[in-house]
C-alpha cells in the first residue's frame, strides 16, 4: 500500500508542475471552453494508468472493476 501512495505523490509531484504548463500552451480558437470539476483530479487518474500498466490485465475496463472499484474505492471516498 505505501508504494501506491509513493506512486501518488510522484505523480502528484508531476501535475502540479506539468498541467499549469500545459495549459498554458494550450491553443484556443476564440471559444469559450468550460472547465467541469471532476470525479477525480488528473494526478488520481494517472495513477491508475500508471498502475494498471504495471499489472498483467489485458484490458483496463477489467483492471478497474477488479482492482480499482473493488479495493481502492472504500479508500477513495
Amino acid at each position: 500500500m505505501s508504494s501506491i501512495n509513493a506512486l501518488f505523490c510522484h505523480v502528484d509531484d508531476f501535475c502540479q508542475i506539468f498541467e499549469p504548463q500545459w495549459r498554458k500552451q494550450l491553443i484556443t480558437q476564440g471559444l469559450k471552453t468550460r472547465q467541469r470539476s471532476k470525479s477525480l483530479c488528473l494526478s488520481e487518474i494517472m495513477t491508475i494508468l500508471v498502475m494498471f500498466h504495471q499489472n498483467n490485465y489485458r484490458n483496463f475496463k477489467h483492471y478497474y472493476l477488479e482492482q480499482v472499484c473493488r479495493h481502492f474505492r472504500c479508500r477513495i471516498s
